[in-house]
């Protein structure tokens, strides 16, 4: 305790050079946990995007997630609402799900025949009121800008299509989509019919009744393989042009009602489903979660289903984290670097100043020991200032940051997001910073303490 308060007394007998070093402590601090925090949102903004859009978990044949994209109906789930009952209704993992949905997933090509356009898309048949439900999931609280729509309570025949479907289909000004050049309509073919021949007959075989006040200018077709490799079409309207998140999904996406794409692939046999859709209350509870599906699907014997969480679904998300640690790990390395030399310049000019103290203590009886712990404490006390000074510091930035309501476009976006900086509550961070930054303080201080213990007294005391 008396070394402790040596050390105290040491540092405030130049407080000029002290304060300095202080400093320079505080923002590198600051620096790592703004920029920590600064991750720790990004992190938990992509983690939301995707639980929302996939879940946590999907259950999925074997297989179809490395070859069944171009073949849905081969690695279709038969009978999923039977695997869908079970899982939704088990006594374990009940408690942990926020909705569990079927899904349907293939590609197609979808057309404006009455533009004389048509492009690749990718389809996701989906139940809308799931959908909507899945869309609210917030865990960590983060600010939203704006929901999806979706496509609870409308006709069994509407779609959302993503804006840059919308742009190539030439549904500008029907869709109101911005910065999008309109394309003239020609002139229907003499039959009266705006579609080809082939395609017209197939559409018509596939008919719903058309929804009261719908617009011949919004409506779609898409044509689909069948689950017998058969060409296939259905009508859909166009509720609205949506941006996806990501450009390249925005550029494909197309969501209609499950049934709706059932019927485009499956035809009047039995549907089925490429995935099931698993959202959790609890990001922490999917290890558990996962180990409970496992264990149904051995007990019913369901041997050719399997269990594919949100991060092997979306490679980008593991990637992006991946390379935020290593910029975060870098920055902090070359911020210890820069504080251990600035720690390390100061103690080693107190050692030469009090050259002629230390040989006075050391002829007063005092140890090498001594010596280096007298030095080393001095580091530890401003550490620990730092740290103490710095979190708050931290935390009251970032408080204005997050007060001023900022947004940001990250890459592969075209839309702006939130921007946060989340210390409060990151106490792992917090901590591991601050024990970095003592650690860092204390090696700096451990070079010149060293020095000092070896000094010969007789030396020290004749120090001019």
């Amino acid at each position: 305790m008396m070394t402790l308060s040596l050390a105290l007394r040491n540092l405030f007998r130049n407080p000029r050079r002290s304060l300095t070093t202080l400093l320079a402590m505080v923002l590198g601090l600051m620096a790592v946990l703004l920029l920590g925090g600064f991750i720790r949102d990004i992190t938990y903004q992509l983690q939301s995007d995707y639980v929302r859009r996939t879940g946590h978990l999907q259950v999925q044949r074997s297989g179809y997630f490395l070859y069944g994209s171009g073949n849905p109906s081969a690695y279709g789930i038969p009978r999923y609402e039977r695997v869908l009952s079970r899982l939704q209704h088990d006594a374990v993992l009940a408690p942990m799900l926020v909705v569990a949905t079927p899904i349907l997933q293939f590609g197609g090509i979808a057309g404006n025949f009455a533009a004389g356009i048509s492009r690749t898309v990718y389809v996701s048949g989906v139940i809308g009121e799931d959908q909507s439900l899945m869309a609210e999931w917030n865990e960590h609280q983060r600010r939203m800008l704006r929901p999806h729509m979706t496509l609870a309570g409308s006709a069994p025949d509407a779609a959302v299509i993503g804006i840059g479907v919308g742009r190539v289909l030439g549904l500008c000004a029907a869709l109101a989509i911005p910065d999008c050049r309109s394309v003239a309509e020609p002139a229907a073919s003499a039959g009266g019919s705006s579609l080809p021949g082939d395609i017209a007959s197939l559409a018509e075989s596939t008919r719903t009744a058309p929804t009261p006040g719908s617009d011949s200018q919004t409506r779609i077709e898409i044509l689909a393989t069948n689950a017998h490799g058969a060409p296939n079409v259905v009508t859909a309207e166009v509720l609205k042009a949506e941006f996806q998140g990501i450009k390249e999904l925005d550029d494909v996406y197309v969501g209609l009602h499950l049934a709706h794409a059932q019927r485009l692939v499956f035809g009047r046999e039995a549907p089925q489903v490429t995935a099931i859709a698993l959202q959790l209350k609890h990001t922490e509870d999917m290890p558990a979660a996962r180990a409970r599906i496992a264990a149904v699907f051995a007990e019913n014997g369901e041997r050719d289903l399997e269990v594919i969480d949100y991060e092997t679904l979306s490679p980008f998300y593991g990637q992006t984290l991946s390379m935020f640690g290593v910029i975060f790990g870098f920055v902090s390395v070359l911020i210890g670097a820069v504080v251990l030399f600035t720690i390390s310049n100061t103690m080693s000019m107190t050692v030469v100043e009090r050259t002629v103290e230390i040989g006075t203590v050391r002829a007063l009886g005092i140890r090498r020991r001594g010596i280096r712990w007298m030095f080393l404490a001095e580091g530890i006390v401003l550490g620990t200032a730092a740290c103490l000074l710095g979190t708050v510091s931290s935390i009251a930035v970032a408080w204005a940051v997050n007060s001023l309501g900022l947004t940001w476009t990250p890459p592969a976006r075209i839309e702006p997001v939130p921007l946060a900086v989340l210390i409060v509550g990151e106490y792992w961070m917090i901590f591991a910073s601050a024990a970095g930054l003592v650690a860092v303080a204390s090696l700096s201080a451990m070079l010149p303490a060293m020095r000092a213990s070896r000094m010969n007294i007789v030396d020290a005391l004749r120090h001019a």
